[in-house]
């Protein structure tokens, strides 16, 4: 249903160093560099970001929040290890997560410029 997505951010490369790491961690890498954005994905751009040089810091009361699929539940702690590596903070470790519904594990991220990010998977067990 959703073919990309893109978040401002305030200094593209720091938020590309960021991202690069963060996002190898499911599979993702720089595929697309241009002067004001830079596109992640696997075969095609999914994940852009686009320099805004007075975007401000998103708030955690924005609701600002980006849920990304890993295949395992090792792809999901490797990406929020990678988040905090390269200047992240953590909004939630790596975990179960019980729910009416569903279980699933996932982990939070705050990027440098205050987007939540997710990354989830659904084990079996």
């Amino acid at each position: 249903m959703i073919d990309h997505i893109s978040v401002g951010v305030s200094d593209l490369q720091r938020s590309a160093t960021f991202y690069e790491a963060t996002l190898a961690a499911l599979g993702l890498a720089r595929l697309v560099t241009r002067p004001r954005t830079v596109g992640f994905g696997k075969a095609y751009p999914e994940f852009w970001i686009n320099l805004r040089e007075s975007v401000p810091h998103v708030t955690p009361e924005s609701g600002v929040h980006i849920c990304l699929r890993a295949r395992t539940t090792a792809e999901v702690d490797a990406f929020h290890a990678a988040a905090l590596s390269a200047g992240g903070a953590s909004d939630g470790a790596p975990g179960i997560r019980p729910h009416d519904r569903v279980r699933y594990y996932a982990a939070f991220v705050v990027d440098p410029d205050g987007n939540r990010i997710e990354a989830v998977t659904f084990p079996a067990d």
